[in-house]
């Protein structure tokens, strides 16, 4: 697998609520996008970012990061292959990515997705 991006997960409980400290005081003024449970904020400079998320809309558990993948089914054989313990499967989601989670040896989730163009 190939990382292109990886994206640290924020829990809050409420992300508008939130989203001020991260806007104002760490500039990342850019809403990439906000969904309501997930948003993302970038500095339009340096492309710094962080993903806030209440919780997540389809998965049973709220990942860590997001690692945005070149190819996720490669990803997700390759994960299969190697006896990682997959904790949500390989699903096309209704807001346009393709992803599943994997839990890392020591216990991190990760959301392995990728956007359709």
């Amino acid at each position: 697998m190939r990382a292109m991006k990886i994206s640290t997960n924020i829990p809050v409980d409420d992300v508008e609520a939130a989203k001020s400290f991260y806007t104002d005081f760490l500039g990342l003024s850019v809403e990439e996008f906000n969904m309501g449970w997930v948003a993302r904020f970038t500095d339009p400079d340096s492309g710094a970012h962080v993903q806030l998320v209440t919780g997540d809309k389809t998965a049973p558990i709220d990942s860590a990061l997001s690692v945005h993948a070149d190819d996720v089914d490669a990803a997700y054989a390759e994960a299969q292959a190697a006896g990682y313990e997959i904790v949500y499967p390989l699903t096309t989601e209704e807001w346009g990515v393709r992803r599943f989670f994997v839990r890392a040896p020591d216990g991190t989730v990760l959301n392995v997705v990728h956007h359709r163009n």
